[in-house]
């Protein structure tokens, strides 16, 4: 019986010890070059990327969990996972209920919308501006522009089909997503200027965790410092966000 308690305590405690080396992060895989589904079915992008290197810097082991933008921050509360890193842009409301990592990404954002259509925010008054769920784009239209209609999807793959089809009259991202599909878009192009309201968009983007989980906040802090002094934060910013 002796020997059988003692299996079952180092069997526990083996379990223990890999839980720990694991850290689990959330995301939503609908938002590339941050983060989406290959063909394979594989989340990929440049958030996944730097999860996997600061994780390396760290000895550590990534897993990822993908489900929806507006449910990751419930999620990490109910402790699904350890970090969610998700092109999430650092702002006060949300942190007050989580804790967020120093900036890893400066960030703007825009519109975009039928070339040549519309030529400034103005001209979208009474105009369909579709976002994603959840996101900041969401909310700054919807207290700063109420004269639009904003029109929330669960992805922005759903939202520039609807774009493209006529459905929307623009759509509001982040500068360096939506940069990437006027290249593949020629009949879409920018609606006036870059938006960098500091209130939203400002601070950049985040890894956020709970707030009492200051160790690990610590542990990813110091890995973001060293893979930007090797080199390797450069190597993954230029393979995602390629200088033309």
């Amino acid at each position: 019986m002796k020997k059988l308690i003692l299996a079952a305590v180092l069997s526990a405690t083996a379990f223990t010890a890999t839980a720990a080396d694991t850290i689990r992060f959330g995301t939503s895989a609908t938002y590339p070059p941050f983060e989406s589904m290959d063909a394979n079915n594989q989340i990929v992008g440049f958030d996944i990327d730097l999860a996997n290197a600061v994780c390396k810097q760290m000895q550590e082991t990534c897993t990822f969990t993908n489900q929806p933008f507006d449910g990751l921050i419930p999620a990490l509360k109910f402790r699904r996972f350890d970090v969610i890193i998700s092109g999430m842009d650092i702002t006060e409301e949300r942190s007050k209920q989580v804790t967020f990592t120093q900036p890893y990404y400066a960030n703007t954002a825009m519109i975009i919308g039928p070339k040549g259509k519309f030529s400034s925010m103005a001209d979208l008054k009474g105009k369909r501006v579709g976002l994603e769920n959840g996101t900041t784009h969401q909310k700054y239209l919807m207290e700063k522009h109420p004269e639009i209609t904003t029109v929330g999807y669960d992805s922005y793959q759903n939202a520039i089909l609807d774009l493209k089809s006529g459905r929307l009259d623009g759509l509001l991202g982040d500068t360096a997503v939506l940069n990437g599909w006027l290249k593949s878009n020629p009949n879409l192009g920018e609606v006036g200027e870059l938006i960098k309201d500091p209130q939203y968009f400002g601070t950049g983007v985040g890894m956020a965790v709970r707030p009492e989980n200051k160790e690990l906040l610590a542990k990813l802090n110091a890995a973001l410092e060293g893979i930007k002094a090797n080199g390797e934060f450069k190597k993954i910013n230029d393979k995602w966000f390629p200088i033309n």
